[in-house]
């Protein structure tokens, strides 16, 4: 298969970040790996807090970057483990934590135009206009298929609770 030939996926790289828009992009993603008989690339990309400038200007509170990157792999681990659990996935994987902007370290790694790169598409509601840099930024710079997994209904179902929850916490503490 040629880098050009679109004919057959070989892998699908999806954005992991164990936030529950990530979640159904990862859930997407493993059934059109299935689908497509492609290789499953769950990705987790990291910066330091406060990006890599701060981190070179003061490095976070001692930590070193292998420590991230340790923790990295470990939120990773975890995610895959709530996903999958004891079950395979039912296609091959191979996960990947990498240091770099998500956006950035996406399309670096979906690289072949025989990819598809599956990503969350960000939140609905007030809040879009502030969301989604991630989804915006592999679209306009992937060379591969890009599908952007709109959020989960249960993702604006627990927003509208965490709302009212933080209102009624509002006025119980004026309360007081």
């Amino acid at each position: 298969m040629s880098k050009h030939d679109t004919s057959a996926v070989a892998r699908v790289v999806v954005g992991v970040s164990g936030s529950l828009g990530s979640v159904t992009a990862l859930r997407r993603a493993t059934v059109l790996a299935r689908r497509l008989g492609a290789e499953l690339w769950p990705v987790l990309a990291w910066e330091p807090p406060g990006g890599d400038s701060a981190a070179r200007r003061s490095p976070a509170a001692g930590v070193p970057a292998q420590e991230w990157q340790r923790l990295a792999k470990q939120r990773l681990a975890a995610v895959l483990d709530e996903i999958f659990g004891a079950a395979p996935p039912g296609v091959p994987m191979r996960p990947v934590v990498v240091r770099g902007a998500p956006g950035r370290a996406l399309i670096k790694i979906a690289d072949r135009e025989s990819d598809v790169l599956v990503v969350g598409a960000g939140r609905r509601g007030l809040r879009r206009a502030f969301s989604g840099r991630v989804s915006r930024h592999c679209l306009a710079h992937a060379v591969c298929p890009v599908l952007a997994v709109p959020p989960s209904p249960l993702q604006s179902d627990l927003l509208s609770v965490h709302r009212r929850n933080t209102w009624h916490l509002r006025i119980d503490t004026r309360d007081l």
